[in-house]
Formats: structure tokens, C-alpha cells, sequence
């Protein structure tokens, strides 16, 4: 019997209604492991409550309290309640974005309910749920395999065997070594084949679920960028270690007191931790992630996101990516004669209708390739009343398309007793070589076929043959096939792809197309989009290649044309060697090594196979060229905004160690204490992870060439940079602090005087570096990002606050110089 009509289940049932689904649901929750990202608020305070600026604050509440300055004592610690809950509220933010991403890449099931076939959330599955397992799919949940053609799956992630394992339905497959061969398990994967299911566990009584939820939750290794984030943090932090025990001796030798020295080191501690750049990056990369699945490409993994901007190789399928995906039958060749079809013609000469029988007859019967719905509309429209459509016969024998035979054949039992048939298209040279030709015949169908794909058309031959007996050989090659015709396809370019390449171009970044089409289409193809097409070459011509002309050929060559799935995975290889960063669009299961390979891997969300999204980094949602130029760019914005980030973190701590040091090792009264650093710490926090984070890019982000391989974030030129505005902010507050004290003010009008110098200077540093970024030399670009203003407003009404209630003053030390004006 044939699997796809018998997988046809609503002949023979109609699955889960929508009213037993709900209350199965309701018994048995969601289809998910349990993650650990359930316990994320404990996993959040327990970050916080660790981290070394909370215990410095803690130390610092304390030794105020020892000291008897209660209300200093209460502002501190309320302090730390406001910087615990800012934390927990960025941790909050993040986690929900990385949550709603996860939620968005979750696998999709095929399931059978209320009589329909329809795709739902792998989450959404229940016991007894009917669901279809197809290659390249993940097992959604443990089940009872109904009904199965040529399935096989693989279970390393359960067993650590990576041979797959066959899997037959128990009636026709009984036992395979010992073990129940019509199980399936969730998280494995179907690497051939497909098959129907009856589900039987789900969530945590699945096998994966009692293994444990660590399975679930196994996070990526840090990337380049967060590796060099902690060691410029484990940095200071050494740095701010020597720096404070230098003064608290220092101060100890002046003043015979220890405990103001103490508090006098840990406030030059605060105030050199940059504890806000671990949270930065986090911050950073989770929203970037969210603005780029608003473009249409979903973030897999973050690291990713850091190296887009580094992309200087971008490597793309034709169909699908650079055209719509959206096929019709266009050119037909039989008999000697060609065609060209149009737009709602509904009748062709006899001539050829043979050809679209037996192209009908060569395709899946259900198909979902755009390619294989063309045919079939093209046998409703020109056969319908022929006679040559033929319903009733049954496929018997399938023969899959080889890297070796780009060829596909169906053998079928026809109405008539003992008489079979058999119906193959593949590649015309395919074709040609199973058919029994002359040469010279041989060539011209060869070089029509190359003339119909000069024309932008996708060609493929079709060829027939008897069969006789029950047994059927093993091979197509073993078949007297007989030349039918030649087919022509077209898939007409998508309109915005000429102008996302031109801006690829623009930035540097190559495209290059790899396809299994027909070298004259690919030609025809790459010059229509604007890819250079001057040199094609061939798989057949990869694989005569050596490693040192393969990389002469990648240097010269931007379309490879008839490549084989192991091809592309040594194209990618080859880029890589030549120390270009390799970005790569794949949506098949073979194109898996070759994603994974590249170092963005790009899987097409829409008729992508599910391991192909699974060893992806980025997942289009849309099968679209467009997505893949908007995530270059976010990319690189991100990448631009958090070397902003980094630059003003390092600017505005440097006034601040001024303002803590220089003033003790003068011998002057103490300038800061922990209180004023941790109000200075609520400004730079938000001005990192809101201002900077939407920072629009520079208008010439796309005109730049990709940025180098082991580029530092922070440039010497740019600490340089930052170092000059901090020392320069640093020295006007310190110079004024210093003035103040000759004028004969005492130590709280010296710091009244200082310390609104420090938080306008921050603001300063804020405006500074962003004017710095965009090359501007007078005035921020118009339409500049708002939320500059918005925390600069918020730090003016607070100083405004400060120097004008006497009871806040009093507590940060100052006086409320403004209290008189109102």
C-alpha cells in the first residue's frame, strides 16, 4: 500500500476534538521540560545580592551605622534597595524578551484534530494527540509509531548512538535487537522518511523529561565579546582593589582613623567597578534580539548578533531567497516541438500532454515543495478531461533523488492487470544518461535544455518505462527508460532583492550564490539581482578541485552552480580558510553541516526542515532576501551602540575616581562618599541601557566595510578618547572642589559647588560620546534618539531636588542653595 495515501488519516479518523484537547491540556499541562528559567527570579536575586558593588554597600551601611550617622546610613541602604530592584527590573526585562524569543522558535507539530491536519505549538500537544513525523523533524513527544515509509531517526541525544535507528509500525516491524522498534521518543530527529503517531507521554513523562531538565537548558559557551567584557572588568576590579587599599593606608597615615578609611576605599571602589557592563551586554544583546525578529529574523543565539556586523561573505540559495519560491510550469519541449504557456491558458496540443503525465506522475503525490504543487497545477489545467490523470493507480516503488543520480522515480500499478509503470525527472543530464540515446541526440537535448535556463528557467527532463513482475530492482538504472520531454520552470525574482544586494555591496559584504539549479539559470538569475556571473562554476567542476584551486576559484567566482549538499559545506569551509566571516541561508536537512559550519548559519523558518533551524543562529521568519540586509544592519547598530556604552562607562567613572582620590591625597575633606556614587550610578546605569541601547545607527553604517576579525571593542584610540573627556570632566569638578576651599568655604559648600559640577558633567560625557560616534561636530542629527534628553531631564530635576530641600541636602552633605529662591 502507499504510505502518503494511507497516512491520509481522515478517511480512517479524525484525531483529538478541540473539547478533548482542552481538558487533556488541563490535566496534563503544556508539552515542555521543565526549565530552570522557571526559578528566574531566585536566580536573579541571587545574582544580585552576590555581586561585589551590593556588598560594598552593604560594608559601606554598616560602617555609617558604627559610626552613628544613622539617617546617612538609612539613605545608603535605600540606596541599595534602588539599585536591587533597577537590576532585577533590567534581569525582569531581559528574561521576558529571551522568553518570548524561545517561545517564538518552539517546535511546530503536524497533529490531526476534529478531522483536519493542522501545524500547532509542539507545546500544545496531549496524549492520544495523532501527530505526522516527516526528515528533518524533531520527535514533538514520546508515541506509538501507526504508520511509517522508510523512517529513521536518530536518538543520540537519548542513547549516545549516532547510527539512526529504523523505525517500523508493530504489526510490519516487530522487534529490532531487543527493542520496541515503533516507539519514538521526544527531542530525537527524523533523518529519513515520515510516519504517523499516536502520542503516548508528553512534557516531563516523556524519556527526555525524566533524564532531567538540564537537557533543556544547556547554555551556549560565552562569546569573543562577553570574554572580553569580563576580562576589561576583572581589570579594574583588580585595579580598584591596589588603588583602595593604597588609600585607605594613606588615609590611616594622615588621620590616625581607620573607619573613614575604610569608607573612604570602598566609596573609590564603587566608584571604579564597572558593574554595569556585564548587565549592558546582556541588555544589549536580548533587545537587539527583539528588534531584529521585528525585521523578520529570529535570534537562536545571541552571540550571533555580535558577529553579524563582522559578515563578510554571505552565501544564498536561489529559490526561495532570491526569488519567490512560487513556480509555474512556463516552457514544455516534446515530440520536437516547444511551447511557451501563458497566464490563464487552459489547453495545449496533444503533443504534450504526455509530458505532463507522466511529470505528474514523477511528483509527490501530497506535495508541499513549490516545484511539485506546479506540476500538479499543471496537470489539473491541461489534463482535467484527458483521460491522463490518473487517481486510481497506486504507487508501489519510490526511488529518491542522489547527490550521484539527480533523478526521482515512481513506480506505479496501473488499472491494467500485471502492468506497471514507471515515471522519473530529474536533471536533463540526469535524464539523458538513464535514457538510451545517441550522442549527437544527447547533445542538442543538452543544449536546449541549456538555452530554455539562459531564459531564467529552471529545467528538468522527464522519462518513462515499462515494468514487468512483482520484484522490483534495486536501481533506477536498471530501467529501459524512454525521453519524454524537457520541462521549464519559473520563479520570478523577489522585487527587493536588486536593491538589498546593491546595499550588501555597499557594506562590504559579498554575496554568493550556491544552487542546485542549472548553470545557465543561475547565470541568468545572478545577473538579473546584480551579482556578478562572469565566472560560474559547476559541482562537477568543485570536485575535481584541490584545495589551493578551490580557493582560487572562491576568490574569483561569486555563483556555484549544480553543487551538492557536501559541496557547500566545502564552499563554507574554503571561505572560512581564506579568513572571511561566513554567513549561510540552508533549509534542508542536508544543508545542516554546512550552517553549522558557517559562522552565522541563516535556516528559513517557512519550509525549512526543523534540524536546519535547530543548528542555526538566525531563522528568517519569512523566506526572504530583505531580513537577512536589515540583521547585517542591526547588527552592526548593536554592536556600534555598545561600543558607545562601553566608551561613556569608562569616560564617566574616571571624574568619579578623581573626585574620591585627589581630594584625600590633598589632605581635604572628603569630596564623595558611597551615597553620591551610587545616585551618580543611577544616572549611568539607565543613560548605558536605555540612551545608548537606542541609539539609531550612523546614516553611513551600511556604507562601511564589515568590521575586522579580532577587532577589541574598545580601540586604543577609543579608551584614549574616553580617558580625555572623563580626566576633562574630573579636572573641572576636582579644580572647582579645590577653588572653592581657597575662597574659604568650608567642606559642605565645597561640595555643593562640586558635585552638580560631576552629575552635569556625566550628562556631558552622555552627549559628548554620542556626538563623538556620529562624526557630528555641533549638533546631534536630527530625529536623534529622545530618551539623551529624557535622562538628562530627570538628572536636572533631581539636582534641582537636591539644592533645594534642605533634608536631602543635608543627608548627601550639601546645602540647599535654592531653598531661599522659592
Amino acid at each position: 500500500m502507499n504510505q502518503r495515501e494511507s497516512m491520509r488519516r481522515e478517511d480512517t479518523a479524525s484525531g483529538l476534538t478541540a473539547v478533548e484537547v482542552a481538558a487533556l491540556q488541563a490535566k496534563y499541562g503544556p508539552n515542555v521540560v521543565a526549565s530552570s528559567s522557571d526559578r528566574l527570579w531566585w536566580r536573579t536575586a541571587h545574582d544580585v545580592l552576590t555581586e561585589p558593588m551590593f556588598l560594598l554597600l552593604l560594608v559601606a551601611t554598616a560602617l555609617y551605622g558604627m559610626l552613628g550617622d544613622t539617617p546617612q546610613a538609612m539613605t545608603l541602604l535605600a540606596f541599595v534597595v534602588a539599585v536591587v530592584l533597577l537590576t532585577a527590573f533590567q534581569s525582569h526585562r531581559t528574561a521576558s524578551v529571551l522568553r518570548a524569543l524561545r517561545d517564538l522558535s518552539a517546535p511546530r507539530a503536524y497533529v490531526l484534530r476534529d478531522g483536519k491536519r493542522d501545524s500547532v505549538s509542539a507545546a500544545q500537544l496531549v496524549p492520544g494527540d495523532i501527530v505526522f513525523v516527516e526528515e528533518g523533524a524533531k520527535v514533538p513527544a514520546d508515541g506509538t509509531l501507526m504508520e511509517a515509509h522508510e523512517l529513521s531517526v536518530d536518538e543520540s541525544l537519548l542513547t549516545g548512538e549516532s547510527i539512526a535507528v529504523d523505525k517500523y509500525p508493530c504489526s510490519t516491524g516487530g522487534m529490532q535487537e531487543g527493542v520496541a522498534s515503533d516507539l519514538l521518543f521526544s527531542g530525537t530527529m527524523v533523518v529519513r522518511g515520515q510516519g504517523c503517531m499516536t502520542v503516548t507521554a508528553t512534557g516531563t513523562q516523556t524519556q527526555l523529561g525524566r533524564i532531567g531538565a538540564q537537557l533543556a537548558d544547556v547554555r551556549e559557551p560565552p562569546s569573543p565579546l562577553q570574554l572580553e567584557i569580563r576580562t576589561f572588568v576583572r581589570r579594574f576590579a583588580t585595579l580598584a582593589l591596589i588603588i583602595c587599599a593604597m588609600l585607605i593606608l594613606a588615609y590611616r597615615w594622615r588621620t590616625d582613623a581607620w573607619l573613614p578609611g575604610l569608607l573612604a576605599g570602598i566609596t573609590l571602589a564603587i566608584s571604579l567597578l564597572p558593574e554595569e557592563l556585564p548587565v549592558i551586554m546582556t541588555v544589549f544583546m536580548a533587545l537587539g534580539a527583539r528588534r531584529i525578529v521585528n525585521e523578520g529574523v529570529l535570534t537562536r543565539r545571541l552571540s550571533a548578533i555580535e558577529t553579524l556586523g563582522q559578515t563578510s561573505v554571505l552565501c544564498v540559495d536561489k529559490t526561495g531567497t532570491l526569488t519567490e519560491n512560487r513556480m509555474s510550469v512556463r516552457a514544455l519541449y516534446a515530440n520536437g516541438e516547444e511551447t511557451w504557456l501563458k497566464d490563464g491558458e487552459r489547453s495545449i496540443t496533444q503533443a504534450f500532454h504526455e509530458l505532463i503525465e507522466y511529470l505528474v506522475l514523477a511528483s509527490e503525490i501530497e506535495p508541499l515543495d513549490p516545484m511539485e504543487r506546479a506540476f500538479h497545477e499543471a496537470g489539473q489545467q491541461y489534463l482535467a478531461d484527458t483521460g491522463r490523470l490518473h487517481r486510481h493507480w497506486s504507487l508501489v516503488q519510490e526511488y529518491a533523488l542522489t547527490p550521484e543520480l539527480p533523478a526521482m522515480s515512481h513506480g506505479w500499478r496501473t488499472s491494467v492487470p500485471g502492468e506497471s509503470l514507471v515515471a522519473c525527472k530529474g536533471a536533463p543530464e540526469a535524464i539523458c544518461a538513464l535514457c538510451d540515446m545517441q550522442a549527437e541526440v544527447v547533445q542538442a537535448l543538452l543544449e536546449r535544455a541549456t538555452r530554455m535556463a539562459e531564459q531564467g528557467l529552471r529545467v528538468l527532463g522527464v522519462a518513462k518505462a515499462h515494468h514487468a513482475g512483482e520484484n522490483w530492482p534495486d536501481g533506477q538504472r536498471d530501467f529501459n527508460f524512454t525521453f519524454v520531454g524537457l520541462v521549464g520552470l519559473l520563479d520570478p525574482v523577489r522585487p527587493d532583492v536588486t536593491g538589498a544586494i546593491a546595499e550588501c555591496r555597499a557594506a562590504g559584504v559579498r554575496v554568493v550564490m550556491i544552487t542546485g539549479d542549472y548553470p545557465s539559470t543561475a547565470r541568468a538569475i545572478a545577473t538579473e539581482v546584480g551579482i556578478d556571473a562572469a565566472h560560474v562554476v559547476t559541482g562537477a567542476e568543485l570536485a575535481e578541485m584541490d584545495d589551493s584551486a578551490l580557493q582560487r576559484a572562491i576568490r574569483d567566482s561569486n555563483v556555484f552552480a549544480r553543487v551538492t549538499p557536501g559541496q557547500k559545506l566545502r564552499l563554507v569551509e574554503a571561505f572560512r580558510v581564506a579568513g572571511e566571516v561566513v554567513a549561510m541561508t540552508g533549509d534542508g536537512v542536508n544543508d545542516a553541516p554546512a550552517l553549522k559550519a558557517a559562522h552565522i548559519g541563516i535556516a528559513m523558518g517557512r519550509r525549512g526542515a526543523e534540524v536546519a533551524r535547530e543548528v542555526a543562529s538566525l531563522v528568517l521568519l519569512r523566506d526572504d532576501f530583505s531580513p537577512i540586509v536589515s540583521a547585517i544592519r542591526l547588527g552592526r547598530r548593536i554592536y556600534g551602540n555598545l561600543k558607545q556604552a562601553l566608551s561613556f562607562t569608562v569616560a564617566a567613572h574616571i571624574p568619579m575616581v578623581a573626585a574620591a582620590t585627589i581630594p584625600i591625597v590633598a589632605g581635604w575633606w572628603p569630596m564623595l562618599g558611597p551615597v553620591h556614587i551610587v545616585a551618580l550610578e543611577l544616572i549611568i546605569t539607565p543613560v548605558c541601557s536605555i540612551v545608548f541601547e537606542n541609539e539609531r545607527e550612523k546614516p553611513n553604517v551600511m556604507r562601511e566595510p564589515p568590521r575586522r576579525v579580532g577587532e577589541r571593542l574598545m580601540t586604543n584610540r577609543t579608551l584614549a578618547t574616553s580617558v580625555a573627556l572623563g580626566c576633562a570632566v574630573g579636572s573641572v569638578v576636582v579644580f572647582a572642589y579645590a577653588t572653592a576651599f581657597s575662597l574659604g568655604f568650608d567642606a559642605v559648600d565645597a561640595r555643593t559647588v562640586a558635585f552638580p559640577l560631576l552629575v552635569l558633567g556625566n550628562l556631558g560625557i552622555m552627549f559628548g560620546v554620542r556626538l563623538l560616534a556620529t562624526g557630528a561636530t555641533s549638533r546631534l542629527p536630527r530625529g536623534a534618539n529622545p530618551y539623551g534628553w529624557a535622562v538628562a531631564g530627570f538628572a536636572l530635576i533631581a539636582l534641582a531636588l537636591l539644592l533645594t530641600i534642605p533634608a536631602i541636602a543635608s543627608i548627601f552633605g550639601m546645602r540647599a542653595v535654592l531653598a531661599g529662591l522659592m
